[in-house]
């Protein structure tokens, strides 16, 4: 069993299945993401490079989404917090995942990665 898949199932409901599914979001979202293991957070690669994280909050336990170049994306429900380059969205684990506002989100920071704003290899 991988690190990534060891992380997921050792959360406690309801964050378990949240993290899963905000998981199988990624993977299906494009055919290039790809997933490892940066730091010892599950870590989501588009064609190599760094494009996003999943993990829970120390305080809250709360999951989120922490999108490596985050200070170029502009959405009201993206946190900066104290992050300089990186930004996050909550997800509330006791409700439907918002959908169409990830898809939103993703769209926009792949676009960042497609258009050739961040230099790929």
């Amino acid at each position: 069993m991988s690190n990534n898949q060891n992380f997921f199932l050792k959360q406690n409901e309801p964050n378990k299945a949240c993290l899963l599914v905000m998981r199988d979001f990624l993977l299906n979202f494009d055919k290039d993401i790809t997933e490892t293991t940066k730091y010892g957070m599950p870590c989501f690669c588009y064609k190599g490079k760094m494009f996003c994280y999943i993990w829970t909050d120390k305080k809250t336990a709360e999951p989120y989404y922490l999108l490596v170049e985050g200070k170029r994306l502009n959405h009201p429900d993206l946190e900066t917090g104290s992050r300089t380059r990186m930004k996050i969205l909550r997800i509330n684990p006791n409700e439907d995942l918002p959908i169409n506002t990830i898809n939103n989100i993703m769209t926009m920071a792949l676009d960042l990665y497609k258009s050739g704003t961040i230099k790929m290899k």
